[in-house]
């Protein structure tokens, strides 16, 4: 059996003007965890925004008792350097840092935003990090990303190395309200086959007309940005894609 279905609307389709507000909202209406998106304008055209928001939106809502439980700040790096704010982050209230294997393998080793380094990061070395810090770490692919770049490090036998979960994008980081890829599905169905205990993510397009796609390749936790905020009855909508990830485990 798969692990539980866990629902992590993206904040990024909030309403910014109420954002603590609508975050503690939607954990009251069933939501598992807040799957916030930090772009830096470079490892993805957009800009959202940093730490300093998810300090202020932290009070909102109760941290997690236990790793992966309710209240995990589920806190997705689209970054170019993500090893510098590995800190910040945990300062800021992230329970999981989740970053790009795109950018750990032509990062700097940097660990702060005014630090210079020659040295090069590796998704190894950042998991690693990330744990050492007191945070899960997930690890992020992009539709362009072959999966199996992850089995080295998935079937790594030095568990401080090895990723609490996967997020496998079914669009292409940046932007929101983009078109479902189920191209990507063959990735999830892979991870799940070869790991059948690990936490899956994916992340973009999801609603109530693609969800079944997506639990049906093995996705546990799913990221729904417009297709909850933007919903009339947003409980409703959360509690059918759990619905829908339940059934299949």
């Amino acid at each position: 059996m798969s692990p539980p279905a866990i629902i992590a609307p993206s904040i990024l389709s909030a309403d910014f003007a109420a954002l603590g507000k609508a975050c503690s909202d939607t954990i009251d209406q069933g939501a598992s965890w807040l799957h916030i998106d930090i772009m830096d304008g470079h490892f993805v055209p957009n800009m959202t925004f940093g730490a300093p928001v998810v300090t202020k939106i932290r009070p909102h809502v109760k941290r997690p008792s236990t790793a992966h439980g309710v209240g995990t700040f589920d806190c997705h790096m689209m970054i170019a350097e993500p090893k510098r704010w590995v800190k910040d982050f945990q300062k800021a209230g992230c329970d999981l840092y989740c970053f790009h294997y795109e950018a750990a393998i032509s990062s700097t080793a940097a660990e702060d935003p005014a630090e210079q380094s020659d040295s090069k990061t590796s998704p190894k070395e950042m998991i690693r990090y990330v744990h050492a810090q007191k945070m899960l770490a997930g690890i992020a692919i992009k539709p362009d990303t072959p999966v199996d770049v992850l089995w080295d490090i998935l079937d790594n036998p030095n568990k401080d190395e090895v990723p609490d979960m996967v997020l496998v994008m079914t669009v292409h980081p940046g932007f929101g309200g983009q078109k479902f890829m189920a191209t990507e599905l063959p990735k999830v169905k892979a991870l799940r086959q070869r790991y059948p205990d690990l936490n899956i993510e994916v992340d973009g397009g999801l609603s109530e007309a693609t969800i079944d796609q997506a639990a049906e390749a093995g996705a546990n936790v799913i990221v729904a940005g417009s297709a909850v905020f933007g919903a009339k009855d947003p409980a409703d909508v959360i509690s059918k894609l759990r619905q829908a990830v339940e059934s299949r485990r």
